[in-house]
């Protein structure tokens, strides 16, 4: 490697995903010096299997100012409504953003990579991981650039977000465990000569199910399967196919026709062990695969994003009290939720895939209950959602430290809105100036202070970059 063209970067992201963007936009906002390299040419496809934005990724979105233009180019739900029998009121939900929203991935990436450019963010397409080493002081990763020449990239800190066949995760040599929930799942964006009464459906009989979905724009997303098909991914599959498994599942096919694309995967439950090696770090589809039902997936990989985002970025500035802690804590929070996401979304197509008449009996029933008892429903759309996703208190703190902030209304604007600064919000009395927490990663400097507009409240609340709660107290 001596030979090589070397470059330094503060921190270098390996993946240009959503996960990708939306981190390396976040660290070059705050003034860090970042590079994102990717293995693909610069060519942002209209094809992609996630389109389910959820209510705690659109908050979050929401404090980066990209959460209103995002909503324009989709559809959102209120409603969702599951095995015939389950019910999802979503406009429930306690957020500004009551709703599923129904978007192309691409769009998602279109704001993200807008934002990382606008940021300052290095990018190189066209270029591949080979190996990293990593010591005291940094990171080496060995890459090849678009002519195959190799150089070499020098980081205090590298993030893995390249996918589910990750390169970083491979060069760590850690395990990927855990195997295929369903084979030869086929998945569609086609037109409808019939709206269905419902934006999204879920149906399935004795040997089929299917996912339909509405992008809003005159494009429907399937996703089939059949029990008696079992065929490999590289078997071709046509729109005789899809519209046949649709008809099984559902009843009928809304007379689908002009496919823009068609696609057979199979779909497995995966999670790294470690998300964090040293100074080398995994989010997203490198860290936790699962099975599509729910729209996990897109949702899970940039919540690991604005949870690593602010802790690297308060390392990289020094204003960690205990950097080790800090880093250790992106995988201790977000662990948890990665295998919590596996149970969930397995638990999802499992049940979509029940065939005897007992066991659809016994998930009919279940989905009624689930409907009807309210507290049960709430626990399931905040999962869901992800607004109901919390951590443990840090060490000297209680609840509702980990807990996510709401959007409170403030003298200064919106709580989300003040969170565009990518620092700690204080909100505290008017003219109160509390101690905050010494382990806290703040510095006074970077604080945004804001002020209750109810003046008989007392508290304060120190709240982090990504939206969860530090600290509260008197």
């Amino acid at each position: 490697m001596s030979t090589m063209e070397q470059t330094n970067t503060q921190v270098l992201v390996v993946g240009a995903g959503p996960t990708g963007l939306l981190l390396a936009g976040d660290l070059a906002t705050a003034g860090i010096d970042v590079t994102l390299v990717e293995r693909r040419p610069h060519d942002l496809s209209n094809i992609t299997r996630a389109f389910a934005v959820h209510a705690r990724t659109m908050e979050q979105l929401d404090a980066r100012g990209l959460a209103e233009e995002l909503l324009a180019t989709g559809t959102t739900l209120g409603r969702a409504r599951l095995f015939g029998a389950l019910d999802l009121d979503l406009d429930q939900l306690p957020s500004r953003f009551n709703h599923l929203l129904v978007t192309p991935q691409y769009e998602v990436e279109r704001l993200l990579e807008r934002r990382a450019v606008d940021a300052g963010v290095t990018f190189r397409y066209g270029t591949e991981l080979r190996g990293l080493r990593q010591d005291a002081d940094g990171v080496t990763a060995e890459l090849t650039g678009p002519d195959g020449a190799p150089f070499a990239l020098r980081a205090g800190h590298l993030v893995g977000t390249d996918g589910v066949r990750s390169a970083v995760r491979d060069a760590l040599g850690l395990p990927f465990p855990g195997g295929a929930v369903i084979h030869s799942m086929v998945l569609a964006d086609v037109r409808l000569a019939q709206e269905p009464t419902e934006s999204f459906t879920v149906a399935g009989s004795d040997d089929a199910f299917a996912f339909l979905a509405s992008f809003g724009d005159g494009w429907y997303r399937v996703t089939s399967w059949s029990r008696t098909r079992q065929v490999a991914d590289s078997e071709p599959v046509d729109l005789a196919e899809v519209r046949e498994l649709t008809r099984r599942a559902i009843g009928t096919d809304y007379g689908m026709h002009d496919p823009r694309w068609i696609s057979r995967f199979h779909s497995d439950e995966r999670q790294v062990p470690a998300y964090r090696v040293g100074r080398v770090f995994l989010a997203g589809d490198a860290a936790h695969v699962h099975s599509p039902a729910g729209g996990q997936g897109l949702n899970t990989g940039l919540q690991d994003a604005a949870n690593l985002s602010w802790k690297l970025t308060a390392v990289v500035r020094g204003a960690a009290p205990d950097p080790e802690a800090l880093l250790d804590s992106y995988h201790s929070e977000r662990h948890p939720v990665g295998a919590m996401v596996l149970r969930t979304s397995g638990a999802i197509i499992r049940l979509a895939m029940v065939h005897t008449p007992l066991t659809r009996a016994a998930r009919t029933l279940t989905a009624r209950l689930v409907s009807a008892v309210r507290p049960v429903s709430a626990l399931a759309m905040g999962l869901i959602s992800g607004l109901g996703i919390s951590y443990a208190p840090p060490a000297g703190t209680a609840r509702p430290a980990g807990r996510r902030a709401p959007d409170v209304r403030l003298r200064e604007g919106r709580l989300y809105e003040l969170l565009r600064a990518g620092e700690f919000v204080l909100i505290a009395p008017e003219g109160a100036r509390p101690d905050l927490p010494a382990s806290a990663p703040v510095t006074p400097d970077r604080l945004v202070r804001a002020t209750w507009r109810d003046p008989g409240k007392r508290d304060a609340v120190l709240v982090r970059p990504d939206g969860y709660v530090r600290w509260a107290g008197r």
